[in-house]
């Protein structure tokens, strides 16, 4: 997906045989640049979230296979000062949550967001006013998830997503990081699980 609402599903046996400058994965026009990459079963939603606020939620089936060279299909129309920034395939029912780049964010039950046609408009994912600021972000979490924000002065907190309140997705949500004068929220992503991670002592053999 990129910034531009452009989409482009490949087979992934097209990357077989990489060489040592890389392959093109995606023909770029213009200032439009890269967002997101996943790899899919074929079978789940795409969704799409722009820095205004905006999302888009539709069936990968909607998105024919096509070469690495070719530059894919609309995924969204786009507000003319607007831009994707966030790319999730919803393998799973639970809640999205979004983030501002003034630190505000909040969960929102994935039912809210319908699936619809792609390339349409979409529907509002979050407000984003004055006290906002624009959407940085948007990922997809369950209870037992942590996640870590980060902010353009190199501020990093790490918070659990069961904190944050469950809420409708016209609103403009709750404070999830305190953000200082002259700095911005500018990345927001999902912990991943690691040994390290877990309280429980190493087995130890005798």
């Amino acid at each position: 997906v990129t910034s531009s609402g452009t989409c482009k599903k490949t087979s992934l046996s097209n990357f077989a045989r990489p060489r040592k400058g890389g392959i093109i994965a995606i023909e770029l026009r213009d200032a439009d640049k890269l967002v997101g990459v996943e790899i899919t079963s074929g079978e789940h939603d795409i969704m799409l979230f722009s820095a205004n606020g905006k999302s888009i939620r539709f069936r990968e089936s909607d998105v024919r296979a096509v070469g690495r060279t070719a530059i894919g299909v609309r995924g969204i129309k786009l507000a003319e000062s607007d831009e994707v920034v966030s790319l999730i395939v919803a393998n799973q029912d639970s809640p999205i949550l979004t983030a501002t780049e003034k630190g505000f964010g909040k969960r929102t039950e994935l039912d809210e967001y319908r699936a619809q046609a792609r390339g349409g408009s979409g529907v509002i994912s979050i407000k984003t006013s004055d006290r906002n600021g624009k959407v940085v972000g948007a990922i997809q979490v369950t209870d037992e998830d942590e996640m870590m924000l980060i902010s353009n002065k190199g501020t990093l907190v790490r918070a659990r997503a069961v904190d944050v309140s469950i809420i409708g997705r016209n609103t403009q949500g709750v404070t999830l990081i305190n953000i200082a004068e002259n700095e911005q929220l500018v990345s927001i992503a999902k912990i991943a699980e690691s040994d390290a991670d877990s309280d429980e002592e190493p087995e130890t053999s005798e």
